[in-house]
């Protein structure tokens, strides 16, 4: 190889003696640079006089043609006067860099990190060293404010802090705990918010013996996540700290696969790495299959899966194949049953990749693709006041009909169940979903899709007061779940049967099987739903059975705060904030638990003789007269909306 070339840091060239070669002024560098992130494909002149200039000149393409030509002299001397370029070609409307592989460092570093993929630890770990020694400063660092370079600059630099703890866990994996330690804690100190660096570092340090140690740094992380990016430490760091804490034996290091199942996955996840070509588009449709598996895995999968898809948006786009990425989107169809973003950012960035890859798809076909990047933003979309979500649900159910394509058509159902809370009372028409896909899926074996029509159908049938009904579908949930290892789906149905017993049994056991239910909730990576519930339920209970609110003011109310307030505050005796809380009340976000907090919030302004929100509260709530408040959640219940409105119909007369 007589030239290679540097990325991971400045860039430049290196003859074959290791010697710098001249590559003169910084456009010489940046045409270079520019044509190495094309990875071999054909940049137009005209787009790399708009890369290089931010107003360009006139003699703009001259004067890159005669940059080229200095490079061309530069990195081929001894290529004869009016021969054809081997490195630097001219095809088409532009150029092209024909680098081998090997040639430029940034590429040998992300084959080394993919093969290292497809060792044993012990092999690995070299191959991981010698990849991230190749690293002389940040990817194109001359170059770092260029558009151009931004995502490659990002995808490298996520690449190498994913070697980084690739190597972190090499070391621990072979038993080297103390020098794991050392690398992983300057990791951390450099990169804060890397979960998955904290995670390792607290691991390697449980492992060196040092339990107190390791106890501290995930408390370090947590503050720093906090301080730094406003969040909380995601389930996985929560898990690892109650697992260190009773010392679980699954902490201890397992170096190879036990059972057979085991060893055809390590066997196919190699022979994949070494068939199909690195940097091949295939590799990003197949993560997304993986990811959607591991989405519904339970643990910490949801939210990994989540951070994943959102890198593979990225990668697809940055590619410059909208066909790929409307394939990398749509290809997620993992069912939701929940109708709160665990993410709203997350749920946002999608929704904009998705209407952007829309727009860039040729009129008329691809319609299938069409119909999923539709369904995806009609999920994305719940539990906002959104138009677009609920026309896009409908176009992707009449592409999807059309088509007479079921696993398609599930896809499209599960966006139309979720754009079907824009009002109360539309419990028949989700029961209407969810026997279709239920119906659907036993033809056509799809599982996950037959679990969440059965899902839907314990929501509709609580909230319709069918509870016996409810408890068939749930059974049929259970049976499903345990057959085909998913266990997210018990968890709601261990809070049916509490909201079943909120109902129907002596609210002391319905307070208990809500604690319990709530302690399946840790861990699952839905903070959407997780957050705020179990006060929520309890409050719900108690409204029912007309006890005031608990005041605790340590209570999370999470997302349910502003509906949940007034009544807190008027069982801890301060009725003029009450009031205040109340006149300046949103209406709830459209969801399953929209009756729920308006029968809260309708009690809260009985109390207070807040005519306003009273009628607000009924006109809200009348379409649901035939419901059980709050059951359509298929979690928690403040007693049948009839009620409220009775209630509330005669606290309007008082008040004339």
């Amino acid at each position: 190889m007589s030239v290679t070339f540097g990325i991971l840091g400045p860039v430049v060239a290196w003859d074959r003696d290791g010697g710098l070669i001249g590559l003169k002024g910084p456009r010489h560098r940046a045409v270079l640079a520019r044509l190495i992130v094309a990875r071999g494909r054909v940049v137009p002149v005209t787009r790399l006089v708009e890369d290089l200039w931010v107003e360009p000149p006139a003699g703009g393409v001259g004067a890159v043609r005669t940059f080229v030509s200095a490079l061309r002299r530069a990195v081929e001397p001894q290529r004869p006067p009016r021969t054809p370029a081997h490195l630097l070609v001219t095809e088409g409307p532009g150029y092209a860099l024909r680098a081998d592989h090997g040639a430029v460092d940034g590429w040998r570093f992300e084959q080394a990190l993919a093969d290292a993929a497809t060792l044993s630890p012990q092999e690995a770990l070299p191959r991981l060293a010698d990849a991230l020694e190749c690293w002389r400063g940040p990817a194109f660092a001359d170059f770092s404010e260029e558009r151009w370079a931004r995502t490659e600059i990002s995808r490298l630099g996520e690449l190498r802090l994913h070697a980084v703890e690739r190597q972190g866990a090499a070391r621990l994996a072979l038993g080297d705990a103390a020098q794991a330690v050392a690398d992983l804690d300057a990791h951390v100190a450099e990169h804060p918010w890397r979960e998955e660096g904290w995670r390792l570092l607290a691991l390697a340090l449980y492992r060196a013996g040092r339990q107190g140690d390791a106890l501290a740094v995930l408390r370090r992380a947590r503050r720093l996540l906090i301080d730094q990016l406003g969040v909380e430490p995601g389930t996985v760091l929560r898990r690892l700290e109650a697992d260190i804490l009773a010392q679980e034996n699954h902490l201890e290091p397992a170096l190879e696969p036990s059972d057979a199942a085991e060893h055809v996955w390590a066997d196919a996840a190699a022979d994949y790495d070494r068939t199909v070509a690195h940097g091949a588009r295939a590799r990003l449709e197949s993560t997304v299959g993986l990811l959607r598996d591991l989405a519904v895995t339970g643990g910490g999968g949801l939210e990994v899966a989540r951070r994943h898809r959102s890198a593979a948006i990225t990668a697809a786009e940055g590619l410059g194949d909208v066909e790929l990425t409307a394939r990398v989107i749509g290809a997620y169809d993992v069912p939701a049953i929940w109708t709160r973003v665990d993410d709203p950012q997350h749920a946002l960035s999608v929704v904009a990749a998705a209407e952007r890859t829309l727009k860039a798809l040729q009129p008329g076909e691809h319609e299938a693709a069409r119909a999923r990047l539709l369904a995806t933003i009609a999920l994305e979309s719940r539990g906002t006041r959104s138009a677009r979500g609920l026309q896009a649900a409908q176009q992707a159910e009449q592409i999807a009909r059309r088509l007479d394509d079921p696993a398609l058509l599930t896809f499209a159902l599960n966006g139309v169940f979720m754009q079907t809370f824009h009002r109360a009372g539309l419990s028949p028409r989700r029961d209407r979903t969810g026997a279709e896909l239920i119906a659907l899926s036993e033809r056509h074996g799809l599982i996950t899709y037959q679990i969440l029509g059965h899902l839907i159908r314990i929501q509709s049938r609580s909230a319709l007061m069918d509870f016996s009904g409810a408890e068939g579908h749930a059974a049929a949930v259970d049976r499903l779940a345990e057959r085909n290892e998913l266990p997210l789906a018990s968890v709601f149905t261990q809070w049916f049967r509490a909201s079943r017993l909120a109902a129907t049994g002596p609210a002391a056991a319905a307070e208990a099987a809500y604690q319990a239910a709530a302690t399946q909730l840790d861990g699952v990576g839905m903070p959407g739903l997780e957050r705020g519930l179990l006060p929520l339920a309890l409050l719900c209970l108690r409204v029912q059975n007309g006890r005031p609110a608990q005041t605790d003011e340590r209570t999370d109310w999470g997302p349910h705060e502003p509906w949940a307030m007034p009544l807190v505050l008027l069982a801890r005796g301060t009725r003029v904030e009450a009031v205040t809380r109340l006149r300046g009340l949103p209406d709830p976000p459209p969801g399953l638990l929209f009756e729920a907090l308006w029968c809260l919030v309708a009690r809260a302004a009985i109390a207070v003789s807040d005519r306003a929100t009273m009628v607000r509260a009924v006109s809200a709530l009348s379409p649901a007269a035939e419901e059980l408040g709050g059951a359509a959640s298929g979690l928690l219940t403040v007693g049948p909306v009839s009620r409220h409105l009775n209630e509330l119909a005669t606290a309007l007369r008082n008040t004339q």
